[in-house]
Formats: C-alpha cells, structure tokens, sequence
C-alpha cells in the first residue's frame, strides 16, 4: 500500500493549466492589494504591454519563420487607430476602438507582409523597416492623426467599459491584464488549430509545405496580420494604459529591436517566451537602476551608472543566450526537470 503511495506521488503531473491559474490568481487576487503605484505604472503595465507585442511578433516570428523588425509601428498604428476611433465615432465603446484598431494594424500588416511572398531571412527584416519609417513619418507629416496637435502627441481617454472606470495604477493594471490575458488564451488556442499548424509548416519547409497543400501564400500573410493585430492592440495598452500621452517618436526603431530582443531571449515559438523576456528587459534595467544608484550614486554621475546598467544588461543577455540558446523559458523547462521527482533515478 506505502508502495503504491509513493509511486502514485512519484508519477503525478500537475496539469498543464495548473501553472497559469496560479499566475492568474495572484495576479488579480494578491497583487493589486501589494503592489505600489512605482511597481504599476514602471513594472507591471509597460511588462503587460510589451508582453502582448511579443506574443504577436512570436507567431509571425517564432512560429510562421518571418522576420520583422516593424513591430513598433504596427504598435502605433494600434495607439493612433484606437485615439482616432474613439475621438470621431461617438458612441464607440472603448473596447470597440480596440478591436478596430487591431483591424487597422492588420491590414498595415498585410501590406507590409507583401514582400515576404518574394523575400526570405534577413532581406525581408529590412523589408519591414520600410514599416517604421513610413508609419513614424505619416504620423508626423499629417497632424490630422493627433487632431491637429502640433506637437503630434495624444492624450489617452478614460478607461471606462460598461460603466467600469478603470483609472488610477491599479485600474490601468488590471485593465491591461485583463487584456493580455484574454488575447494570450487567443494566441495559445490558435498556435493548436490547422492554422498554426500551417504557420509551423511553412516556417520549417516551405516546398514541402507547399507539397502537403498548405497555402504558402495566404498562410504567410494570414501570419503577417494576426502578428500586426496583436502588436496593434499592445500599441494601444502601451499608450492608454502606460504612457497616457505618446507621440509618433515614442514607437522609433529602439522599440522594434527590443520586442525581438523579447522574443529572441524568452525563447522564439513560445507563448511563455514572451514574458519570460519582458520580465528580464522590463524588471532588469529598473532593478540595476535601483542597485547602482544605492552602490555607484556617490561616485558616477547618472550618464555614467546607466551606461554601466546597460553593459551589465547586455553582460547578462549573453550569458543567458550562452547557457540556453533556446532562451529563458528553455532554461526554466530544463531547471523544472531537473527539480521534478520524476526525472529521479530510482
């Protein structure tokens, strides 16, 4: 009877949702009682923001095989799309400006995909900066996208649904969640359906793809537009739910390297990867921030300690891609392995 105990215990497997409910509950149930407005509004919204944009670009990337280095215009398609729908429909309910501004950096998406029907590798990644120079320019050039601000910067509006204000830290937090976990669930199911499926058969070989009858063409676009949705709805957290005021300049070429920088350290063709990631670029640099002020704040000046945060963060990334290539959430597997009873010789 022990005997069968222990290897009932030895044998059993948390279900593979167990995981994420946890993470879910303390999300919703502990942290908005705990956490401060610095851990809020610095940490745990922009993490959510980023996060969702990683998950959009790890289905075009990680898991379709095309290179983008556009995403942070499609996130500002997403932010001005959503400002502008909300702005000049009255009556459109905010999530509805969303959704449209999903649509609208979708179809950005397609067009910019285009090339990818005659470009592959790296030809098609600088392809896509075409993406973030155009989009930048056209959101400086005509300043009917800010309602004629001349700075070019809007304003966020309040985040209300269904009579619900979701204004002040934890509002914002809980709306961006509520968000990312909804489109997150949405990313997971669609990387099991055909569709992703195809996505993963087109990014491994193409001719044999084509030979099974997977729709090359159309798959890749498809890919190009679901990625753009994703990244387009993070553009409009990152605006209305973190920064509150954005300007065109706010989604420059430095956002695009880090969302693939997200992606390529959580790990590419992983859903977890992308908040492995954006919790190491997110909560890293604030942490060293914090530690070199404490140490170093005495004897550099600030120019001087944010330098050494980012050589000690770039130290990191390398170490990291050294001791995983596959990124973190392969070396979070591997240490869990490593942990479980199961993997114990008997």
């Amino acid at each position: 009877m022990t005997t069968l105990t222990l290897d009932s215990r030895a044998r059993w497997q948390a279900p593979a949702w167990l995981g994420p409910l946890v993470v879910l509950a303390v999300a919703y149930g502990v942290v908005p009682f705990v956490g401060s407005t610095y851990v809020f509004d610095a940490i745990l919204t922009p993490f959510l923001a980023l996060s969702l944009a990683a998950v959009g670009l790890n289905l075009l990337t990680g898991y379709a095989g095309q290179l983008s280095l556009g995403s942070a215009a499609f996130m500002a398609v997403g932010a001005f799309a959503a400002y502008n729908f909300n702005l000049r429909v009255p009556g459109l309910p905010l999530l509805g400006s969303f959704v449209l501004a999903g649509l609208a950096a979708a179809a950005i998406g397609i067009v910019f995909g285009l090339p990818s029907l005659r470009l592959r590798g790296f030809y098609l990644a600088v392809s896509t900066l075409a993406a973030q120079f155009f989009v930048q320019w056209a959101l400086t050039k005509f300043s009917w996208f800010s309602n004629d601000n001349p700075s070019g910067v809007i304003d966020a509006p309040a985040l209300t649904v269904l009579g619900i204000s979701f204004d002040g830290p934890v509002g914002r937090y809980l709306f961006a969640l509520t968000i990312v976990t909804a489109l997150t669930a949405l990313a997971w199911r669609l990387v099991n359906t055909q569709t992703g499926h195809n996505f993963i058969a087109v990014r491994d070989n193409e001719l044999a793809a084509k030979v099974i009858g997977v729709p090359v063409l159309r798959t890749k676009l498809l890919a190009f537009a679901i990625s753009s949705f994703f990244v387009g709805v993070a553009g409009v957290l990152w605006a209305f739910a973190y920064l509150r005021t954005v300007e065109p300049a706010g989604f420059n070429l430095d956002r695009s390297f880090q969302i693939v920088f997200i992606v390529i350290i959580g790990g590419l063709a992983s859903i977890r990867g992308a908040f492995f990631g954006a919790a190491l670029l997110v909560v890293f640099p604030l942490v060293l921030s914090r530690v070199g002020s404490l140490l170093l704040g005495d004897r550099f000046d600030s120019g001087t300690l944010d330098m050494c945060q980012r050589i000690v963060l770039g130290a990191l990334i390398i170490f990291f891609l050294i001791a995983e290539p596959n990124g973190l959430v392969a070396l979070w597997d591997r240490i869990k392995a490593r942990l479980s009873p199961n993997t114990q010789t008997p």
